[in-house]
């Protein structure tokens, strides 16, 4: 992507801006002295705050570059996702967020082990931390290649200095510095949006009403194609992702359960979580809008496009050439928000489910001063290896590695959400029964992805890893994640029949969700 000069007042705006996210997440240094503080904080931030951190958490650079690239490239079917999941809350967030207000101490996890043992537990964490370490490097790495072919700089140095910066005011401020930066680099990622979206309305010579016009006659706003098709991209396939991507973060999702414990209540955990997904909902229809206004921009004599210039890369190219000296440092530092805004939230997280999940366990008569070291030390340790790896992936090139991460994630961590839904919509699923419900989920997973996933290996064509040939998985990629949580779901209900129902579970389940608030109804019940 043809890159432009950045003015000096650009570079003066990113300067400051960093500076400042670092001198504020040091304000919170004090204020994190214990492990609760430090991650749960002292319940004393509103639910507008931890709403918007919510929302920071869920965006990152890759919704700042992907969502353009494809209304630019295609339609708005990917917003279908994001529309599923505030219908989803609705109905679900009521029982999700006193469930783990009154089982966790911290880990998300720890609600698993009750209701279905060590194993469960050490499943579900060890796919967060792994899905959530490689998102990690991901963002750097787009976010570093998508800066550096804006501003003219070495790739490797924006992801250094990001990442620094990043991993710094994480580590000292706690999760109270992780949300409030959020708020800060959400409302940044707003405005930055807002005006790109201004410019693309206002400039062409037809005006705002023709924008809108021939970007709604061309189709490009559509959220189609709408057959019952599995094996394509379809408005059903993104519906029913939607869905299990709705239950997924907020009910197996640490960066969000965490949030659901900093709040003052239950009834402010449930309004900070539907804040985080309404305001979702629109931000994503503005990125997504972005990218449809350039295709209209650039199809008018407004400006023309550099030969070969890929989808993704249009936003970019419109930042450094059409917006205004001021602002384009105004919106590059939002595309700094975007990815400092889920890695914050992705390190305090992991740092509290090693301490919880792992530290914890293994190491006996700890303090709480050795604790919180502890969730520092893992902070700092996976905040390097990220930069590392987004590093490394510059150099070796980020896609086949990206792919090869990716599927060992899916095979390993599929399933969770049945594994949720399992615990709190049936009463006869047992330890044993969802063991087994894991384990077959763990081989379809594993045969789905060899027999749809090809490879260069040298040949005129790729070659597919497993050729069963009628028996290939030939669904689209999206509909994987969703069957993995059908077959723990079907496999391990039916195979808890072969075993004794655990005993005294009704209290962590949806039968006993009106009792919740019964704290002797807990007590007698254990």
């Amino acid at each position: 992507m043809p890159t432009e000069t950045l003015h000096w007042v650009d570079w003066s705006i990113i300067i400051i801006y960093m500076a400042l996210i670092a001198y504020l997440g040091n304000i919170f240094a004090k204020r994190g002295k214990s492990t609760s503080n430090y991650f749960k904080g002292n319940k004393s931030i509103p639910s507008w705050a931890i709403g918007i951190s919510v929302l920071a958490t869920l965006i990152s650079s890759v919704t700042f570059l992907a969502y353009p690239g494809q209304g630019f490239d295609g339609n708005w079917i990917l917003l279908v996702q994001g529309l599923a999941v505030p219908i989803t809350l609705i109905v679900s967030i009521w029982f999700i967020v006193p469930l783990y207000r009154r089982f966790i101490g911290l880990s998300a996890y720890e609600y698993f082990e009750k209701r279905f043992g060590f194993f469960g537990r050490i499943y579900s964490s060890v796919g967060f931390s792994v899905m959530h370490f490689t998102k990690m490097g991901t963002v750097l790495y787009l976010m570093g290649l998508a800066l550096a072919a804006m501003t003219g700089q070495n790739t490797y140095l924006v992801i250094i200095i990001v990442g620094a910066v990043t991993i710094i005011y994480t580590l000292v401020g706690g999760i109270e510095g992780v949300i409030w930066m959020d708020v800060i680099q959400g409302l940044i990622l707003f405005g930055g949006g807002i005006v790109c979206f201004l410019v693309l309305l206002f400039k062409p010579e037809q005006g705002p009403i023709g924008v809108m016009e021939t970007a709604w006659e061309s189709g490009k706003m559509s959220l189609g194609p709408y057959a019952w098709d599995f094996t394509q991209l379809t408005f059903f396939v993104m519906a029913i992702n939607g869905v299990f991507y709705a239950l997924q973060k907020y009910g197996t999702d640490q960066t969000i359960v965490q949030r659901f414990l900093v709040a003052r209540s239950d009834k402010e955990a449930v309004k900070a979580a539907l804040t985080g997904a309404f305001l979702c909902v629109p931000l994503w229809t503005l990125f997504i809008l972005i990218g449809t206004l350039l295709w209209v921009f650039y199809g008018t004599p407004a400006g023309a496009l550099p030969e070969g210039i890929a989808g993704d890369e249009v936003f970019p190219y419109f930042i450094m050439t059409q917006i205004p000296v001021g602002v384009t440092g105004l919106i590059i530092a939002a595309l700094f928000s975007a990815a400092m805004s889920s890695l914050n939230s992705d390190l305090n997280c992991l740092a509290a489910v090693g301490v919880e999940d792992y530290y914890k366990r293994f190491k006996k008569n700890l303090t709480d001063k050795k604790s919180l070291r502890m969730g520092k030390l893992i902070i700092l340790v996976c905040g390097i290896l990220s930069v590392g790896f987004a590093c490394l992936y510059v150099l070796l090139g980020g896609q086949a590695i990206l792919g090869t991460v990716f599927g060992l994630y899916a095979i390993f961590s599929g399933g969770v959400v049945g594994i949720f839904l399992l615990g709190i919509l049936t009463e006869r699923t047992n330890r044993k029964g969802l063991n087994i419900g894991i384990i077959a989920c763990i081989l379809f997973t594993a045969y789905a992805l060899l027999t749809s996933t090809k490879f260069d290996l040298g040949g005129p064509e790729k070659t597919l890893l497993l050729d069963l040939g009628d028996l290939n998985f030939n669904q689209h990629k999206y509909m994987m994640g969703v069957y993995s949580h059908l077959v723990v779901i079907v496999v391990g209900y039916f195979a808890s029949f072969f075993f004794k129902p655990d005993k005294k579970i009704r209290h962590m389940t949806i039968y006993g969700w009106s009792k919740y608030r019964n704290e002797s109804y807990l007590e007698s019940d254990e």
